[in-house]
């Protein structure tokens, strides 16, 4: 269903209900699980209830209840309010656009008077200083610009890394800038929080992780709260367009983003964690985004597969490699030599550290520029790729639905594609048989898979029902005799219920004889069951 937005009374609400709810324990552990990324099938059931599939040593569906959070429930071991809960929780206000740091803050949030951030004060000589150079921002480098956001920075430096100490150095920085033009104007903003971001994860120059993805762990909950919404904020600066057409003269500041984060993102440490590298996010954000779309040629990429190689040469760990091999395939796909950038990919996949999403960012721009062969061929490329299994294929399932709906003809290529893809991809696999209308062959795979009728909601099974419910008369039958074989009442009860669905479907598909024919042969089969036959009594299928 479509979400229904909360509005400021019922989030606040909802976060005195969740301090009340939860210890401050379980909300950072919850914060873990929603930073790794172990949600999945995440609904909204109606307004106020949210189901979801949260990974842990075992897969849990969890219930929540926004309206009363103590009536939650979740599949877990733990009595009362989980991290499970807690993390699907996150995943809502992520769905809400309000800040996620909010719940996992929760406790401290509840009765604390909210303080706007405010810039540091500049005392002395250092506030002239900075004044001077304040006024040389217009004309400066990306570089000088970096100079001036670390001094800037300075007094914050003994701080507590928090999101409160994010808000008050980007309020610092932006504050205290000129008045720029649109398109300097992102770029700026876009070094600021670059800049917030190292001074956040390289205090002392040093990265104090491992990488990104460990953040949490190492520097701090607070600090990995900070880091979280700090990426949110950058993604969406930069899935905005960058005005250069209009301001050709900021080309060499482009030139030296493009230089800075292509070092940064060659330096990002890649292991097999759950989060994409996020400077080499920002790298393909800054293309795709940025960059692309106000080139008319390709010298630009050319001049970058370059750079990267000279670049390449200086490397020396595997994980760095991985990086390389990513943003050279990238330039190849955008200079159309597809068999190339395919190559590269595949060598890149080869080894522990490719984050999923950064396989499936090769699919955006050609959607973009609706060229459908070119996607169907990395569709059915990028599929097998796809090694995780927590990774969610339905923004993949939803690349063919687009491809196919422009290029009919390459329907084949995506069932070829998702069956070589099983297990994984038996999800989506499964939405896609139901949304083409494959009744038959999605009910074959139940059948061979063991799955019982009551795996499924009844909506589940409508649109079988409504198009071939023929196919569900084994599928019932099967779950019927199951349950008489368990022998106990509880089983014969969930016989009789599925029994009586078989009576309605035998006499839609105008079988009744064949419907009284079984019957026939099922009580005389199992006329000893005394419970059985009671319960087919209260169902009112025998007299």
């Amino acid at each position: 269903m479509q979400p229904t937005y909360m509005d400021d009374a019922g989030w606040d609400k909802l976060i005195s209900e969740v301090a009340q709810s939860f210890d401050d324990l379980t909300l950072k552990r919850g914060f873990q699980y929603y930073k790794q990324k172990r949600l999945h099938a995440f609904k909204m059931m109606t307004d106020r209830e949210i189901m979801c599939i949260v990974e842990g040593r075992e897969d849990y569906v969890t219930a929540v209840k926004l309206d009363h959070l103590p009536e939650s429930r979740c599949g877990c071991p733990v009595s009362g309010m989980c991290k499970h809960m807690a993390a699907v929780l996150m995943q809502y206000a992520e769905d809400q656009e309000r800040p996620v740091h909010s719940i996992a803050n929760a406790k401290a949030l509840v009765d604390r008077p909210k303080i706007p951030a405010k810039a540091p004060a500049v005392p002395g000589r250092r506030g002239e200083q900075l004044k001077k150079l304040a006024a040389l921002i217009p004309g400066a480098t990306v570089q000088q610009w970096r100079e001036y956001m670390a001094l800037i920075l300075e007094p914050l430096i003994h701080t507590v890394r928090n999101p409160q100490y994010a808000d008050r150095g980007l309020a610092a920085i932006t504050g205290a800038a000129p008045k720029l033009s649109p398109a300097a104007g992102k770029l700026f903003k876009l070094h600021a929080h670059l800049c917030v971001l190292e001074s956040l994860i390289k205090p002392g120059g040093q990265p104090l992780a491992a990488g990104l993805s460990t953040l949490s762990y190492s520097v701090g909950y607070y600090t990995s709260i900070a880091v979280s919404d700090l990426q949110k904020q950058i993604l969406q600066m930069m899935k905005q367009s960058l005005p250069l057409a209009e301001a050709p003269e900021e080309w060499p500041r482009v030139y030296d983003t493009i230089a800075y984060l292509r070092g940064e993102m060659l330096a990002e440490v890649r292991d097999r964690s759950r989060e994409q590298p996020y400077l080499a996010n920002c790298y393909s954000l800054l293309w795709n985004h940025w960059i692309t779309p106000n080139l008319s040629g390709p010298e630009l990429y050319a001049k970058e597969l370059v750079e990267l190689k000279q670049a390449g040469e200086a490397l020396s760990t595997s994980a760095s490699r991985h990086a390389l091999l990513l943003a050279e395939s990238r330039m190849h796909v955008f200079l159309h030599e597809d068999a190339a950038a395919m190559e590269k990919l595949r060598t890149a996949a080869e080894h522990p550290g490719l984050h999923p999403q950064e396989v499936m960012d090769f699919l955006s721009p050609l959607a973009g520029a609706r060229q459908w062969e070119r996607l169907t061929d990395w569709l059915a490329v990028t599929g097998p790729l796809l090694s995780s299994r927590l990774y969610n294929l339905q923004d993949y399932a939803e690349y063919w639905d687009d491809a196919i709906h422009y290029l009919p003809e390459a329907e084949p290529r995506m069932w070829e594609t998702l069956s070589g893809m099983l297990p994984l991809s038996r999800e989506i696999y499964e939405e896609q048989l139901l949304a083409y209308g494959k009744w038959q062959e999605w009910m074959d795979i139940q059948l061979s898979s063991g799955h019982r009728p009551a795996d499924f909601r009844v909506s589940d099974l409508q649109p079988v029902e409504k198009n071939a419910p023929e196919l569900l008369l084994p599928f019932y039958h099967q779950a019927v005799e199951r349950f008489v074989l368990e022998k106990n009442r509880h089983s014969y009860k969930a016989a009789v219920k599925l029994l009586k669905r078989l009576a309605k479907l035998y006499k839609k598909t105008k079988r009744e004889a064949r419907w009284n024919e079984f019957l026939d042969g099922f009580l005389d089969r199992h006329s000893r069951l005394r419970a059985l036959q009671e319960e087919l009594r209260k169902g009112k299928l025998i007299p």
